[in-house]
């Protein structure tokens, strides 16, 4: 029997509760496909967004959230999504190829008509071989084991020695119900490795909007000194340590690594099976880090159309064209900076 048609919508409001009951059930979807991001996208970044969704018999069978971002400096795109870094489509396992094909050629409709450099679609698999593709991040993922210390032992030993010498420094992870200290550490954080700072506002709309799903568990010294702080989400059973900062007395403290295992720990008390490290570049510190953890890169397939420009972008910092803008960025002040990175960053995503 012939399948039954398929039908492309945009998301509008009174949809938003079945389109996230979809999100949830979806082995493909991620926490970055939810709603509440529609309205961050739009109301802190001023995005406008295109959240696309096919229907058949009445059922959702899968999402594509999309979002126009333009920039002077860093081009016109069509991004799956901009700040999240999973994304592209979410189908039911069953849906065919059929419906792919009907979200895409809307997707490239919408596209071509806003006049976008390119669109992009932030896959955490390959979709399509033979399209333009960012090879530059990887994730890490890795499985949480049942018990506590079966998760401490997990841990490679060099790093588990860093661990237990956060333990024996008599670290104390609080988990904070605003975002004030966190902020704080990140801003100083992003500021010392020459990159703008997203708003406070931000990070206070997340908590807002995702509610327990939206975790900052801040390390403090015995005297109570914020030394180190991760933003983190919880979707299904996993935990995605998102955003990180810390102070500069972090590392001799190793309260980094104190702030990782913490972070592990409650969340296999709370029944989490994966600890989602998240993205990072390929050869950077941050990589390095997670691979001592003992977790294995996982390549992400970031594929592209181009329209208007003959290669992928490259707007992060590995770019040599940035070195100038990011020493120059590290001599300014935290308040300079912290006022005039949201501005900037809202273009790159």
């Amino acid at each position: 029997m012939d399948r039954l048609p398929i039908h492309v919508s945009l998301l509008t409001y009174p949809q938003r509760e079945r389109w996230d009951a979809f999100v949830q059930r979806c082995p493909q979807a991620t926490f970055f496909h939810l709603s509440a991001w529609q309205d961050i996208l739009e109301e802190v970044f001023d995005h406008r967004t295109f959240y696309l969704y096919a229907e058949r018999a009445g059922d959702i069978v899968a999402v594509l959230p999309l979002a126009e971002v333009r920039s002077r400096l860093f081009g016109h795109a069509l991004t799956s999504l901009p700040f999240c870094v999973y994304g592209g489509i979410a189908a039911d396992v069953d849906a065919g190829p059929e419906v792919l094909h009907e979200l895409e050629a809307k997707a490239e409709t919408l596209a071509r008509a806003l006049g976008v450099g390119h669109l992009e679609y932030r896959n955490v698999q390959l979709r399509h071989q033979d399209w333009p593709r960012q090879e530059l991040y990887v994730t890490f993922r890795k499985e949480i084991l049942p018990e506590v210390e079966a998760n401490m032992l997990a841990i490679p030993r060099k790093q588990r020695a860093m661990v237990r010498k956060g333990i024996k420094n008599g670290l104390i992870g609080e988990i904070d119900a605003d975002v004030d200290r966190f902020f704080a550490l990140y801003a100083d954080n992003v500021l010392r490795h020459g990159t703008p700072a997203l708003s406070k506002k931000f990070f206070q709309r997340l908590k807002d909007s995702f509610g327990d799903a939206c975790e900052v568990l801040t390390v403090t010294s015995p005297e109570g000194k914020p030394l180190s702080s991760v933003l983190s989400f919880y979707f299904r059973d996993e935990v995605l340590p998102y955003y990180a900062g810390d102070d500069v007395a972090a590392r001799d403290l190793a309260a980094n690594d104190f702030k990782y295992w913490e972070l592990m720990r409650r969340a296999c008390e709370r029944g989490c099976r994966v600890f989602d490290y998240g993205r990072s570049k390929v050869g950077t510190g941050p990589y390095s880090f997670k691979k001592n953890w003992g977790f294995e890169p996982q390549p992400l397939s970031y594929e592209y159309r181009l329209y208007k420009r003959d290669s992928v972008p490259q707007n992060n910092p590995m770019n040599p064209k940035y070195r100038a803008f990011i020493a120059i960025w590290k001599r300014l002040p935290i308040g300079v900076a912290n006022r005039l990175g949201p501005h900037i960053v809202r273009n790159l995503g």
